[in-house]
């Protein structure tokens, strides 16, 4: 069963961006969609459908392989 989860990064800021990081986490097993909300100077939005729960730390690190982008911890 698929669950969306939600998580927040700063440094995105255009297309491009999320592009990136829309690949980075496509290529995460079991995620099926990812969705990116850029703030440009801000916190962005990026929702990721996947048939498992996926971690902080899996998903900061495909943050930091698409640019450098940082995730805001809650």
């Amino acid at each position: 069963m698929a669950t969306t989860q939600q998580f927040h990064a700063t440094g995105l800021t255009c297309g491009h961006c999320a592009a990136a990081v829309t690949e980075e986490l496509t290529a995460l097993g079991g995620v099926s969609d990812v969705a990116v909300e850029v703030v440009a100077d801000g916190t962005s939005t990026v929702s990721v459908t996947a048939d498992r729960p996926l971690t902080d730390p899996e998903v900061a690190a495909a943050l930091d392989e698409a640019g450098g982008y940082a995730l805001v911890r809650a």
